[in-house]
């Protein structure tokens, strides 16, 4: 039979080019949920109990994520995929891609758990209004669309590991004091997926930006810490509009400053604030730390997802215990 030329190329999952693409792929569909499965309906007496200021600052947070994890799903892992080192990096995105889409509806179902068809009315209208969101998103998805590839790949890991804290800092606060359980639950295991997609794209990133030459790793850096300053800056904002009615203001700020720190680590960079997980109020730490799931990528021990001290990663840190085949 006559050879033809490659038209196409079969991946073949039996020859690895880069083993965290194997090990992500494995840790990512070892931990599959879905929404579905979480009895939401069990946290209406808690609901109840809150404050009507409360129940306001939830709905815009989660009206946030939503408008966040959209966005990741239908243009930041769409413009990631166009600059991939191997098939199997393509087919871990592929599954980050759906799992932010199952991140967007989780929300909805907490919305039409919680809350009435007025009030989803205006947390919907809230999002698609808010100055200092909409803001966040065309910050970021600018860069998914001009950006550079290793850009794109800051713009995500800051998404994901550090703006996306704003909104998570609420659930983790009421699990704390042992409210909204099952709320926290879906947030818990949307924060083991980030986890996983922070550090796998940050990864990637470092690949690229260590095959910069000096100069270009300068330039590299000094974009990345402006663009995290303009973030920052918005970020506040943002913080202030959701959280000052209630007091919270300053509490948040510390977790996204703590944050923003484990972002830069992803992107193998040095932390820019002071800010350490003693710095965080204990009651979100311990929301944060305590379930029935490992929520941590790079250990195989211990419930919780601990957030622990912020350390730059080193290559035996994507060692997850998988042989290499």
């Amino acid at each position: 039979m006559e050879q033809v030329d490659n038209y196409y190329k079969a991946i073949n999952w039996n020859e690895i080019e880069d083993t965290i693409d194997k090990a992500t792929w494995e840790k990512l569909t070892e931990q599959f949920w879905l929404d579905t499965r979480i009895p939401l309906s069990n946290d209406l007496d808690d609901w109840r109990t809150l404050k009507p200021e409360e129940k306001t600052v939830v709905g815009h947070v989660f009206g946030g994520l939503t408008l966040l994890d959209t966005l990741q799903s239908q243009d930041g892992m769409a413009k990631l995929k166009e600059n991939v080192r191997t098939q199997k990096e393509e087919a871990v995105l592929n599954n980050i891609q759906f799992m932010e889409s199952v991140h967007a509806k989780s929300y909805s179902s907490i919305f039409s758990t919680l809350n009435t068809n007025e009030e989803i009315k205006e947390i919907f209208d809230w999002t698609d209004h808010n100055e200092y969101l909409q803001k966040k998103a065309k910050y970021i998805n600018d860069i998914y669309q001009d950006g550079s590839p290793l850009q794109k790949k800051v713009a995500s890991v800051f998404l994901e590991t550090f703006l996306f804290y704003s909104g998570f800092y609420t659930p983790l606060y009421y699990l704390g004091n042992n409210k909204l359980a099952n709320v926290a639950e879906i947030i818990k295991l949307i924060i083991r997926d980030e986890s996983v997609h922070g550090t796998y794209i940050g990864y990637k990133f470092q690949l690229g930006f260590n095959e910069l030459s000096e100069k270009e790793q300068e330039e590299m850096q000094d974009w990345m810490y402006d663009l995290l300053y303009k973030l920052y800056e918005n970020e506040a904002l943002y913080t202030q509009d959701l959280y000052d009615e209630i007091g919270w203001t300053e509490e948040v700020m510390t977790f996204l400053r703590y944050n923003a720190n484990k972002a830069l680590m992803n992107l193998g960079q040095n932390p820019l604030f002071p800010d350490t997980d003693e710095d965080v109020n204990p009651i979100v730490m311990n929301g944060l730390s305590t379930g029935t799931s490992n929520h941590d990528f790079f250990s195989q021990v211990g419930n919780g997802y601990l957030l622990g001290h912020v350390s730059a990663m080193r290559d035996d840190d994507y060692n997850i215990g998988l042989d290499d085949k």
